[in-house]
């Protein structure tokens, strides 16, 4: 599904010429849990920014299921980034007046779908929010809002989605709850699922870890998750795959 070859991005800060990539390789196959880790200044974001088609890399080739994305105009990547990509922050970046199925159902409005309030609701019965749908996000917790956010990253049916320190903000307890739910996404739906993480807990949960330094890959490593180390029996969102696979387009 993602290819990246010989991926390279240089700054410029004054006079000096930064390399935030040096050379990344990297394959990414359909269906995959799998996160990445490092310390600040490695290399995280910018390399999860250039999978997320939210930067070009300055050297290397991009492949989306065999699509050169550096040959794509920018409007050819936004509907790309629309359709294809769901992306969940640490910060929520929810809007304070609107409601949590409005704020969902935003990426149907952008590409003009009908039955938007339908499938903002699957999304959110996905993530477990049946019962706050119509909830500000001053009336929800952390937790809540951070589920918000993933039911509008899902609602128009990604293959793939980027979460880029998305339990930053979150305590442990809650942080594990959330991770369920990207567990049950994964498991159920078969969304490609990528993480930015400094948190060796949260990469810790997923089936592989990659490792980056100074720009560099320095670890690429498959991971038996901690539920299934410990034998845990965690709860995780309930599955409506039928619905959401109804989801207008």
């Amino acid at each position: 599904m993602i290819s990246l070859t010989g991926i390279t991005k240089i700054y410029t800060v004054g006079n000096q010429r930064v390399a935030a990539l040096d050379g990344v390789d990297l394959e990414i196959a359909d269906g995959e849990f799998l996160s990445i880790m490092g310390p600040s200044g490695s290399g995280k974001s910018t390399l999860m920014n250039i999978i997320g088609c939210l930067d070009r890399q300055t050297e290397g080739s991009y492949l989306l299921d065999g699509v050169d994305v550096a040959r794509l105009r920018d409007n050819q990547l936004a509907i790309l980034r629309n359709r294809r990509l769901g992306f969940v922050f640490q910060s929520f970046n929810l809007l304070p007046r609107m409601s949590a199925i409005d704020q969902v159902a935003l990426p149907l409005l952008y590409r003009g779908a009908t039955n938007r309030k339908r499938a903002a609701a699957a999304a959110l019965k996905l993530v477990g929010l049946s019962d706050r749908m119509h909830h500000r996000p001053t009336q929800l917790s952390g937790g809540q809002q951070q589920r918000v956010a993933i039911a509008r990253s899902l609602v128009a049916r990604p293959s793939i989605i980027l979460a880029d320190e998305p339990t930053g903000a979150l305590d442990s307890k809650t942080s594990m709850d959330i991770m369920a739910v990207f567990r049950s996404l994964n498991e159920e739906l078969g969304i490609t699922i990528a993480f930015v993480t400094h948190e060796r807990d949260v990469a810790n949960y997923t089936r592989r870890v990659i490792s980056l330094l100074d720009g560099k890959v320095v670890g690429d490593e498959p991971n038996v998750p901690s539920f299934e180390r410990e034998g845990e029996q965690q709860g995780s969102a309930p599955a409506e795959a039928a619905t959401i696979a109804e989801a207008p387009s």
